[in-house]
């Protein structure tokens, strides 16, 4: 957005985390997968102990478990706020109930997660903590939400016009239909208008809506009671509950079952929705932003999507141009994406020969800005000091531009975005020589997404699982 949760996904960011949990194996095997995820990790037993360590050093993210003796989770984090501690709060429980994540997210805490979970969810989750923190810590820095549209790279026509729409429409609080191709920058878009909005303080809740059963989607949408299902040991707080106040963003929204939609149209029609397995009528104050790379009409005409739901989502329509509309923001983005990817890869930014500028400027980019980001990405790993070329790149493009050979055309037509990104995250591990916390940094994601996608290969280790008893 110019970079990406689901869209081009942004750099995977790491830093300082404090795990509070009296349970020795519980708290060394969090601070283990969270420090080997790259993040700086100190690890405590009490709420005491923490708050003493928060008077001498500053932390990003706080984890702290709910049942601690002497103090709870919730007693801790109701100290929290009497201290400048500027930390996202994640608390960890075996006994959630609904009155215990409510309770918390009134005292500040940012989400909660429940035992007996993965590796990867507590990565993901402290990951979606941290990039929350450094979004309100960048707007605070940047004097509120004005400068949340710099974010979004480019000076063409195009983006400037959708930046004026976007600074309009952030100020009403009408629902948002966002659309345009993979890869343009829906979600960057989405949160800009969530920042420049007067909801900019409350959270912004997002639902990547393609990769959730019918089932899961409910209960992720609107939350559930205990027992309410096979497998629902506890109740759970929904993600519209959780943006009380606030904007959730339905991310590829065309994906939600045409049943659960009806469910949808309610909650936007009259505010109110009941959780699963629940007569009780929860009313909320929430701002939606939709998102999606289908035409929602065509998907309505053929009776995909509900008619009712699509003019309920479409009262303010925001188109976002693919890049192929913009060409001018190519040489802009490929800057910013290498002196990006020299960052972290800790050396001087690389430098692209006018021929292979040309050759990227005139590309039709069927994967918009994450196929270029892709590409300047790889040609950054890969680069042995010398100038990029355009013979370097011409290969990795899914279609040549006029002009180009029909041989260097024979080497690249056809080949998929998924393609794509494999050969680059095998090259970048390879020129690391397998040294996957090197290549994970230089790839902008965490080790433990590098690994799933390894293992998707065939060759990953399986991630191990929190349990109650540990």
């Amino acid at each position: 957005m110019n970079a990406p949760a689901k869209t081009s996904p942004p750099a995977a960011p790491t830093g300082r985390v404090l795990v509070v949990d009296d349970h020795r194996k519980v708290r060394e095997a969090m601070a283990d997968i969270l420090r080997q995820a790259g993040h700086t990790v100190e690890s405590l037993s009490s709420g005491a102990e923490a708050l003493d360590e928060l008077a001498k050093k500053s932390y990003d993210v706080i984890i702290t478990d709910l049942q601690m003796p002497g103090m709870t989770g919730l007693e801790f984090i109701r100290q929290l706020e009497s201290i400048r501690h500027g930390a996202q709060i994640l608390m960890v429980t075996a006994y959630a109930s609904v009155t215990t994540a409510v309770d918390a997210m009134r005292l500040g805490a940012f989400d909660y997660i429940e035992k007996p979970f993965g590796a990867e969810q507590l990565e993901q989750l402290v990951q979606r903590a941290l990039l929350h923190g450094r979004a309100i810590d960048g707007q605070r820095k940047l004097g509120g939400g004005a400068d949340a549209l710099r974010s979004m790279i480019g000076s063409s026509e195009q983006i400037e016009a959708l930046k004026a729409k976007i600074a309009r429409i952030a100020a009403t609080g009408e629902t948002v239909l966002i659309a345009g191709e993979s890869g343009t920058g829906k979600e960057l878009v989405a949160r800009a208008i969530h920042a420049l909005s007067n909801r900019a303080d409350a959270p912004l809740v997002s639902l990547n809506c393609p990769v959730l059963s019918a089932h899961l989607m409910e209960s992720e949408l609107f939350g559930h009671e205990r027992g309410a299902f096979t497998g629902a040991d506890a109740a759970r707080v929904g993600r519209f509950e959780l943006a009380e106040g606030g904007t959730i963003l339905l991310d590829e929204v065309t994906e939600i079952d045409l049943k659960l939609q009806a469910k949808l149209l309610r909650v936007l029609q009259e505010r109110t929705f009941e959780r699963v397995g629940s007569s009780k009528t929860v009313q909320i104050d929430v701002r939606v932003l939709a998102t999606s790379n289908r035409d929602l009409l065509e998907e309505v005409e053929a009776g995909n999507f509900r008619r009712d739901l699509y003019y309920r989502l479409n009262v303010v329509p925001l188109r976002v141009p693919p890049l192929r509309e913009r060409r001018d923001d190519v040489p802009v983005l490929i800057d910013h994406f290498l002196r990006q990817t020299a960052e972290r890869l800790d050396r001087e930014p690389c430098v692209i020969e006018p021929p292979a500028m040309q050759l990227l400027s005139e590309y039709h980019w069927p994967g918009n800005v994450r196929e270029l980001e892709n590409i300047v990405t790889r040609s950054s790993v890969l680069n042995l000091g010398g100038p990029i070329t355009a013979d370097e790149i011409r290969p990795w493009l899914l279609e040549t531009t006029r002009g180009t050979s029909p041989e260097a055309a024979a080497a690249s037509v056809g080949m998929s975005l998924h393609e794509m990104e494999r050969q680059l995250i095998e090259a970048t591990v390879a020129s690391f020589q397998g040294h996957r916390a090197k290549a994970a940094e230089a790839l902008g994601i965490g080790v433990r997404t590098l690994s799933g996608k390894l293992k998707s290969y065939g060759y990953a280790p399986r991630a191990k699982d929190f349990s109650k008893a540990a």
